[in-house]
């Protein structure tokens, strides 16, 4: 399908926003592009790099972005310059994409008033109430991706591919290093700090049951790529309701600890690894298991600009059908062996775990 109108995505000059825009470039390359930022100079130059693109600041504390209703911005905040693009202003955007936090949910009453597919990254399980109300009270609106998952759901994705093996699945436990020189640029931070102080509980399900765990009983180790045993924690994401319900598992725990990743260990730079566990029957009822890191050698932002893309893509109809209005997640629309093929593409790699937990 082709698209004369740009996507508008938020926080487009960041690091995920930055890397999500050249991957669907790189996918589509006549895809019309808006790149958001509160430095129009930096945006600029992340369009010029792409190309089919614009710039734009936005005002997230404004119900119109402080764009013209139109969609587009007023020719002194646009970086204009690409003839035969295919956007001339009185076209709107096809998406909003918030790849920081929306904290005034201006973006999503934006894309909700214009009937635009809406696609949110960074608010977490403990902000996503907002999100969700908005979502039910205005349901024929405008599809919502909430995709505020690690690494914009990609983990789930990975872990839904492993699973088809399955003909049951009783446990799914995931645990990861993030490594402490890639937790991102100053929204990232942000984020990360705005989250862990809303709640230092981690969210699990257990025998069926859904509940918070704190204190002593949220601490627990993870186990890197190379045998080293970190100290982490029990984390509130919403990939543990995303895999219970996926998989119908009644045992489900994400699990993270902070420090130095297996490749900064051998003097290269922070990597991302996250490893999959899982338990469970095969298709006859005998008992299987498999354990497999998911490993990316340029740390965390490729493997979350990902998720942003193919949530684009899927939200735009460019892979399968237009999505319909109402509250989404990706692993409700993203095909998982799909994304695996991606995440190959861009670099990502698959490893058995070896060794007991």
């Amino acid at each position: 399908m082709e698209h004369s109108k740009p996507v508008l995505i938020m926080g487009g000059s960041g690091q995920a926003g930055a890397e999500a825009a050249a991957l669907l470039r790189r996918w589509y390359p006549k895809l019309p592009l808006t790149i958001a930022g509160r430095d129009l100079g930096r945006a600029r130059r992340v369009a010029d790099e792409l190309g089919v693109a614009t710039a734009v600041t936005i005002d997230l504390r404004r119900s119109d972005l402080g764009l013209p209703d139109s969609g587009l911005p007023d020719s002194d905040l646009l970086d204009s310059g690409f003839p035969g693009s295919g956007f001339p202003a009185e076209h709107g955007y096809s998406a909003v994409v918030a790849t920081v936090w929306d904290s005034h949910l201006n973006g999503l009453r934006y894309a909700q008033d214009r009937g635009l597919p809406y696609l949110s990254l960074s608010s977490g399980l403990t902000d996503i109430a907002p999100e969700v109300v908005a979502g039910g009270q205005r349901a024929n609106a405008a599809p919502i991706l909430l995709a505020s998952h690690w690494y914009a759901g990609v983990i789930v994705l990975a872990t839904l591919d492993l699973a088809r093996e399955f003909g049951r699945v009783d446990t799914v436990r995931v645990s990861g290093v993030l490594d402490e020189l890639d937790i991102g640029g100053p929204a990232a931070t942000a984020d990360m700090e705005r989250l862990t102080t809303a709640t230092s509980a981690g969210l699990v399900r257990r025998d069926g049951v859904f509940g918070w765990v704190s204190g002593p009983e949220a601490q627990t180790e993870v186990t890197g790529v190379d045998g080293t045993v970190m100290s982490g924690q029990i984390m509130p994401t919403l990939d543990v309701p995303s895999l219970a319900v996926a998989t119908g598992a009644p045992n489900v725990s994400f699990e993270f600890a902070v420090g130095e990743s297996a490749s900064r260990r051998r003097g290269e730079p922070a990597s991302a690894e996250v490893r999959i566990d899982l338990e469970g029957a095969d298709r006859t009822g005998a008992p299987l298991g498999t354990s497999r890191y998911l490993l990316h050698p340029a740390g965390q932002n490729p493997l979350t600009a990902l998720g942003v893309a193919l949530g684009v893509e899927r939200l735009l109809g460019l892979r399968g059908e237009p999505v319909a209005p109402g509250l989404h997640t990706p692993e409700a629309l993203i095909d998982p062996a799909y994304a695996v093929e991606r995440m190959v593409e861009i670099g990502a790699t698959f490893a058995d775990a070896r060794g007991d937990r």
